[in-house]
């Protein structure tokens, strides 16, 4: 094999980032996969609701093919898998368990899962939900690449059976991500899906400061967010933003609020990607509290921790524009250096060069005749 690498990716989703994170993901990091000189082709599952919201149906640093059924993916690009010097699967591909299985069958060089959703991908498995991966099929992979560090990799190994655990957190692509530098227009902004388990995060920490100071401009964009939220009249919605239209969104705020599921606090060490993007763009963050955050964003010198919707105000009203602008800047530094889709590409193609090696070094040598 040379160094560039032929990789093959089986995601939920590249052509939509409507009501998912794993888009944006994939983008960053195989824009850098493609600058580094690699090959990656991206199947994905034609469905309804992501073909109705495409932003990017026609990407240029990857080949991007769709299928309609299990069967048609072996059939079409069975011969590409088997080829291709490492295959990834996703978490949350539609029949994953199925998909996971005609994949292994057809024995490709490496076989990769990419967990974007590891704490839940956990709880699920425990409760023996296997709706996007069964646990009999951990052990399959040669590398499980999991969005979550920490102690969750060890936890993969020692009850799961995974061969390899390694954290491959999520990244921003920094060519897209930057201050647009326009004016600021809210004081202080989210952007994300609805979800039940975020919900009481979001309204202690956006929704009653918003109500404490009706002086202050708040905005929540995301969809799927029920009619019976009641909204202050200060709290503007945006009901789908797509990520074109993100850099201008946290360029807009003075702060930006992230707001993490109750798994991934759990588990600790689980970045979203929100984070990494609006650190790009040059806006401070407000977030709430879990275990390995202040190793990616020094605490209380690069993001502001907030618990309470008291410690939301207070930041809002008592910290200077010289400290939330240098809080911005420390964060914005820290994640150009280590957290771009082509930093991440570059470990994901250092992860499979490695495994590729030993394999090759354990394979039998061939005597000659």
């Amino acid at each position: 094999m040379s160094d560039a690498l032929d990789i093959v990716i089986i995601g939920l989703s590249l052509s939509s980032s409507w009501g998912n994170g794993h888009a944006t993901t994939y983008r960053g990091m195989l824009r850098g996969l493609e600058a580094l000189g690699h090959r990656v082709t991206f199947l994905e599952r034609d469905v309804p609701w992501y073909a109705a919201h495409r932003d990017l149906p026609s990407p240029d640093f990857c080949e991007l093919h769709y299928y309609d059924t299990v069967d048609e993916l072996i059939s079409r690009f069975g011969e590409r898998i088997r080829e291709a010097d490492a295959v990834i699967i996703g978490s949350y591909v539609p029949e994953g368990p199925k998909v996971i299985d005609a994949v292994h069958a057809l024995n490709p060089k490496q076989l990769a899962f990419y967990d974007i959703d590891t704490p839940i991908t956990v709880a699920r498995l425990k409760k023996g939900d296997e709706e996007y991966l069964a646990a009999r099929q951990v052990p399959f992979f040669d590398i499980y690449f999991s969005f979550t560090g920490g102690p969750t990799l060890r936890q993969l190994e020692g009850e799961f059976g995974a061969r390899r655990a390694e954290a491959l957190y999520c990244s921003v692509d920094d060519t897209c991500y930057q201050n647009t530098g326009e004016a600021p227009v809210w004081d202080l902004g989210y952007l994300g899906t609805y979800s039940d388990d975020r919900q009481p995060t979001l309204e202690k920490l956006l929704i009653e400061p918003a109500r404490r100071l009706p002086h202050l401009k708040f905005v929540v964009a995301g969809p799927q967010y029920p009619d019976t939220i009641d909204w202050p009249e200060n709290v503007e919605r945006i009901d789908h933003l797509p990520p074109a239209e993100h850099p201008s969104f946290y360029s807009r705020q003075r702060f930006t609020l992230n707001v993490t599921r109750a798994d991934m606090i759990a588990a600790g060490w689980s970045p979203s990607v929100r984070l990494f993007e609006a650190a790009a763009c040059g806006t401070a963050i407000i977030s709430d509290f879990w275990e390995g955050l202040g190793d990616l964003l020094p605490l209380g010198e690069a993001i502001e921790i907030a618990r309470t919707s008291d410690e939301v105000v207070q930041i809002l009203t008592g910290l200077s524009e010289e400290r939330r602008r240098a809080m911005a800047d420390a964060a914005k530094a820290r994640v150009l250096a280590g957290h771009t889709g082509h930093a991440r590409a570059a470990e994901l193609a250092n992860y499979l060069q490695d495994g590729a090696a030993k394999a090759a070094r354990s394979e039998p040598t061939k005597e000659l005749a």
